[in-house]
């Protein structure tokens, strides 16, 4: 059987910000940035212990089931149920905003792509709010979403962010449809798959086209005074922010610029900015719902053809491969996907089937100092 539970920090603001803040601000900041890492590695160690029963029970049948929790600030989950399906509203925002994000996403799954919840048999959404004391992140621990408040300074409420609630939840569909590593470029791509469906569903809550999204990750999560649009920028990698504390956007959008760094786990939401791209440019050049073509090629072949350990042009090769059998061989959207990937530095010739064998990647500088973390490819 396979272990569904592999995945590591799956949080909304990564490592590599939080590094960064721990190192390059002031003492109580950097403390709040280094409690919020040891946080994320207990959630991770305390979910490696549970027992496989005890999250196979949640499973309840093909229909909306989700539940709400605060930790009142303990380091503890679930906590305290305080929502569920068919009570009425409370007063805390938090509550509020986890119940109708995980509502909204679970939707978006079910009327679009006709899958119910994240194991697509209705397995129950819980969510944990109030984690912590200003925990700084949101995350998909392998059973359940856990909220932070921020700090009020930095970060603002996570649950504010509809684009970061369903881009944990799709973390959840990702290890059921397909396992795929947290690690090198299949964890890039883990990532990537929750930003491009974390944006879908916000355009689709929105009715947006993909010519009037913004799309950026996490718009919502910052503070006063923080150069910050979002977390990341499916539209230009490496533009999200720019700021003193949180530094530079390191992502790449080009294969050219892939980086590689000791951290987080291979980079795996530094380089997820090359996929991110290309879906942004196929998006935009169909033009239209993204969830409709460039989504339904991408839910396929997260759905049916990637390994575990896919790496980029196995990921780009079998959307080719969908888009194909599913609007015609050599038509416009298979030249449009194909174009897409080649305009961020894969080639994909038409009518290739997906290799069983990784293709070889770039040769790498590994960087060692902890002043720059991550370096270009060689």
């Amino acid at each position: 059987m396979r272990n569904l539970h592999q995945h590591r920090y799956c949080g909304a603001i990564p490592p590599h910000i939080l590094n960064r803040i721990a190192s390059r601000s002031g003492p109580e900041t950097s403390t709040r940035a280094m409690a919020t890492l040891e946080q994320m590695r207990e959630i991770v160690a305390a979910r490696s212990l549970l027992p496989r029963a005890a999250e196979e029970s949640a499973t309840k049948g093909p229909s909306k089931n989700r539940r709400v929790y605060d930790a009142k600030h303990r380091r503890q989950t679930p906590g305290h149920l305080v929502m569920m399906e068919h009570w009425p509203r409370v007063a805390d925002v938090e509550v509020n905003e986890s119940f109708d994000g995980a509502g909204t996403t679970y939707d978006f799954y079910a009327s679009v792509y006709g899958r119910s919840s994240v194991d697509g048999k209705g397995k129950r959404l819980d969510s944990t709010v109030h984690y912590g004391i200003r925990f700084d992140n949101a995350m998909w621990d392998g059973r359940q979403m856990i909220y932070g408040d921020g700090d009020g300074k930095l970060f603002k409420r996570f649950t504010a962010s509809l684009d970061v609630i369903a881009h944990e939840i799709t973390h959840g569909h990702t290890q059921y449809l397909s396992n795929l590593e947290y690690s090198g470029q299949a964890g890039a791509l883990n990532e990537h798959i929750s930003d491009a469906f974390g944006s879908m569903v916000k355009q689709w809550a929105r009715n947006q086209t993909a010519g009037q999204a913004d799309w950026l990750i996490g718009a919502e999560l910052f503070g006063p005074g923080i150069a910050a649009r979002g977390i990341r920028s499916l539209a230009a990698p490496g533009t999200a922010y720019d700021d003193p504390v949180l530094g530079k956007d390191p992502q790449p959008g080009h294969m050219r610029d892939y980086v590689v760094t000791q951290d987080d786990n291979g980079g795996v939401h530094i380089n997820s900015g090359i996929p991110n791209h290309a879906f942004y440019i196929l998006s935009t050049t169909l033009g239209g719902y993204s969830w409709d073509k460039a989504g339904r090629i991408w839910f396929k072949t997260v759905s049916e053809r990637l390994k575990s350990d896919a790496d980029f042009n196995d990921f780009a090769l079998a959307t080719v491969d969908v888009a194909g059998e599913v609007y015609g061989e050599g038509g416009n959207v298979q030249l449009t996907v194909a174009q897409a990937w080649a305009l961020v530095g894969i080639g994909v010739p038409l009518g290739t089937k997906p290799a069983p064998a990784s293709s070889p990647h770039p040769t790498f500088t590994t960087a060692t100092s902890p002043d720059h973390p991550i370096q270009k490819a060689a």
